[in-house]
């Protein structure tokens, strides 16, 4: 079976959002149904990148931040911009099956 590839965002989706000022007087919450989700994935040998707007000189912040709250993970890529995201596959060759989905959650409500 082929394992599936998550492109998750963190602040607002897996933690509670926050502001970037915010970031170092504000300890993340984690939105428990978004962890649990993320850890099912995991479980299933599925590969996890996480994305974020938050720029690169935050990245061992946010590792660390990750890795506290046991947040699992594969890849994360970090300054991406703030506007809409665009995930974009191919079709295997004589398949008209769509590779490429998109689920909007409600910011700070989790992946359910």
């Amino acid at each position: 079976m082929k394992k599936n590839t998550y492109f998750v965002d963190i602040d607002g989706t897996i933690f509670m959002y926050r502001e970037f000022n915010d970031y170092h007087s504000t300890p993340a919450r984690v939105i428990k149904a978004s962890k649990q989700y993320l850890q099912q994935r995991w479980d299933e040998g599925h590969h996890i990148v996480l994305t974020t707007a938050r720029p690169e000189d935050l990245r061992t912040f946010t590792e660390n931040e990750l890795r506290i709250n046991n947040i699992p993970y594969n890849q994360l890529v970090m300054g991406i911009e703030r506007g809409p995201r665009f995930l974009i596959n191919d079709r295997e060759r004589g398949s008209s099956e769509n590779r490429a989905f998109a689920i909007n959650v409600q910011r700070d409500k989790g992946i359910v």
